[in-house]
């Protein structure tokens, strides 16, 4: 529903599949976890990647936002809220 079709994926300047790749390591490594599989006891690791490649990707939002002098910290903060405050709802 909400994922981005292969023209879209291929034209955007800032899709990288590499990180794609790296989000597929970290959700097998989280469901694996909590399936029981005690060979693969490591999960909690997918949840750090899930931090870097948030971290890799808020940096590059904010660099290409001060190169362009177009930084506004409220504006950055509410869209971040906005994405992430309708899920929040949900869950509680």
């Amino acid at each position: 529903m909400f994922a981005l079709s292969e023209t879209q994926k291929t034209t955007s300047r800032y899709y990288q599949p590499d990180v794609d790749g790296l989000r597929t390591v970290a959700v097998l490594l989280v469901l694996f976890f909590h399936a029981g599989f005690t060979s693969l006891s490591g999960g909690f690791i997918g949840v750090d990647i899930f931090f870097v490649i948030s971290g890799y990707l808020i940096t590059g939002i904010l660099v290409s936002s001060v190169e362009k002098k177009k930084f506004n910290y409220i504006t950055f903060m509410l869209s971040r809220v906005s994405r992430l405050y309708p899920t929040l709802l949900a869950i509680i």
